[in-house]
Parts: C-alpha cells; sequence; structure tokens
C-alpha cells in the first residue's frame, strides 16, 4: 500500500522519515499525562487515578516506517476514549496494545478482554474505548494509520476487544510486536518494510475467530489464518511449502495465492518471515547455545546457511552470528 506523509503518534510527517525518530516523555501529574497521551497516541480521558499517591508517568515512542511504537508505563488509572472525543479528535488509528507488566482490561465494541502479560489487543481509535490498569503497568502500543493498512474493516472490526498471543502462532506474532517496539530498526527502509509486514502478521492471527460476526470476506480470512496457525506448528518442517499447505488445507495452490492476494503478504513471504522470525528466538535462547548455525538454520527449515544468512540480514540488518552474539550467546557455523 502507498505511503503518504500523515501524523502517527508524535510524529508530524511520517511518510517523509528518513531514519527512525524518537520522543520520550516523563510526568508526575495526572492533567500533564493527559496531554502526554493525546501527543503520543489520541485524545484520552484519565480516570480512576489515586490523586494522594506517586503518579510516575513515561512514554517511549520511535518512528518505523508509517508505524509508530511506544513503550508506556504509569500508575494505576482508567483511560478512556468517549465518544465524545471520538468527533473532537477524529484521528483514525489502528492500534495494537501488548501488556508487559501488570494487569489490563479492555473494552471496545461490546466486547470485553481480560489481559496479562505477553497477550495483546487490537482495538481502533474511529469509535470509543477504554483501557482498565487496577496497578501499575507497563503498555506497549503500536499504531498505524488506519488508511495504510490493509485489513477488511469489517475484519479488523470483529477483532477488537479480543485477547490474542496464545498458541504458536500467537506467541511467534507476540513476540516480534515486541521485538519492534523494545528494539526498532534504525534504518528507515528496514523500519517501512516492517510496518507492512507486522500488519499483516497481526491480520493472520485474528482472520478466523470461532465466534466472528459475519465478514465481507470471511472465507479468505478463515482460510489465511487456518494457513499461518499451520506454518506455525510446522515452521521447522523443511518440506513445507505453498503446495504442501494447498494439500492440507484441501485447496488449489491458485486458491490459495487467491485468498492472499488482498493483503501485503503472500504466502511465501508468511512462510519466510515466520521462519526468521523463530531462528531469531532461537539464536537468542540459552537453551540452543550448543547448536551452531547451520543446525539452527536447519531446524527452523532452511536449506543451507547461506541461504538463512542472506534471508536473516536482509529482514534484520545484521548477520545471525552478530546478533547472536549481541543476544549473549556463542557463535559457531
Amino acid at each position: 500500500m502507498t505511503e503518504t506523509p500523515c501524523r502517527v503518534g508524535p510524529f508530524g510527517n511520517s511518510g517523509n522519515a528518513e531514519e527512525s525518530r524518537t520522543a520520550v516523555g516523563r510526568c508526575g501529574s495526572v492533567d500533564v499525562w493527559r496531554e502526554m497521551l493525546r501527543e503520543h497516541f489520541v485524545a484520552l480521558d484519565v480516570a480512576d487515578a489515586h490523586a494522594d499517591g506517586p503518579f510516575g508517568s513515561e512514554v517511549r515512542s520511535t518512528l518505523v516506517g508509517h508505524l509508530s511504537v511506544a513503550e508506556v508505563s504509569s500508575a494505576p488509572q482508567s483511560c478512556v476514549r468517549s465518544g465524545r472525543l471520538v468527533r473532537e479528535d477524529p484521528e483514525t488509528y489502528l492500534q495494537v496494545g501488548m501488556l508487559a507488566r501488570g494487569r489490563a482490561v479492555v473494552e471496545q465494541d461490546g466486547r470485553e478482554a481480560v489481559l496479562e502479560p505477553g497477550r495483546f489487543v487490537v482495538y481502533e481509535t474511529d469509535r470509543p474505548f477504554s483501557w482498565h490498569f487496577p496497578e501499575p503497568w507497563t503498555l506497549l502500543v503500536l499504531t498505524w494509520p488506519r488508511h495504510l493498512v490493509d485489513l477488511d474493516v469489517d475484519l479488523s472490526r470483529s477483532a477488537t476487544a479480543r485477547p490474542f498471543g496464545d498458541g504458536r502462532l500467537g506467541g511467534i506474532v507476540a513476540r516480534s510486536l515486541a521485538e519492534s517496539v523494545l528494539a526498532p530498526p534504525e534504518q528507515a527502509d528496514v523500519g517501512r518494510r516492517l510496518a507492512g509486514e507486522l500488519s499483516s502478521l497481526v491480520g493472520t492471527t485474528f482472520g478466523g475467530h470461532p465466534d466472528d460476526e459475519p465478514l465481507s470476506i470471511p472465507a479468505a480470512a478463515g482460510l489465511r489464518h487456518r494457513v499461518a496457525a499451520y506454518i506455525a506448528d510446522h515452521i521447522e518442517d523443511g518440506d513445507l511449502g505453498v503446495e504442501a499447505l494447498a494439500r492440507a488445507h484441501y485447496v488449489s495452490v491458485r486458491g490459495l495465492h487467491r485468498a492472499f492476494a488482498g493483503v501485503d503478504m503472500s504466502v511465501g513471504s508468511l512462510i519466510r518471515t515466520l521462519r526468521l522470525a523463530h531462528a531469531r528466538q532461537r539464536l537468542a535462547d540459552p537453551r540452543d547455545a550448543g547448536l551452531s548455525l547451520t543446525e539452527i538454520a536447519a531446524a527452523c527449515g532452511f536449506a543451507d546457511l547461506p541461504t538463512f544468512s542472506r534471508g536473516f540480514k536482509t529482514e534484520f540488518q545484521e548477520s545471525p552470528s552478530t546478533y547472536r552474539r549481541r543476544s549473549g550467546t556463542r557463535t559457531s557455523a
């Protein structure tokens, strides 16, 4: 999807970003915090805060292509986007919030999701929503301008205020989202590609929720979800490919490609992205410190080490050995 200059987070012109940009805010009062939330996200009311207790709050946002990624920490409170605020501040974004610390309850579109650390939800800012934090908390927030996200509007509406992040696919997606917030890429071209890939990954997690409302494209969305879950469950199968996926889901190869035609990520790209994300996690896992790069590449379904190394460097802008050293585990070919 073509990227156009627009505001996202505290960044007024995401389309012209030549490099990642970062903005940090800290405060100790509810009034200042309310304005800070408006600057980094959208207009929100802050309620149920303990006025007589400490209110140390902090937000750090980084521009990644047309995506703003933020780490937010504060005291117990409720953050509410009312119908009045939607009318007064009509910025429309798709947001993903992943809880990193504490507990939270999210409400939107008549649903309520209870979150624990590691789980995430999707919500959209053109309708009322609320976050309730009963204890000190840290939240990782990803914000895309809604018009730059290639997801069907009925599909995304059906996914709001539902907890995601469980299962193998959900775990891979959750870790990829967290990595993008905690260690965003510095290069602008990497950020632009990552912004699109992450929104597509998020879409695969809620394509087939069992109690979704009727959608305009339910069959294609459901198939994409089942395929993504199957890839995650068979991520270390070296024979995994488009034909194997088509056979496993009783569709033709052409039909499988057609199901992915309306999103930014092809079937092959999804396999590659999930494999690289899985390999990156294994490279940093102390339990795999005894395995060589060749063994990890083979275990993650790559035909050989050079193919894996080229793909890894293209995706993450550093070699597997460099990333492994930086993560604190040993390196061996």
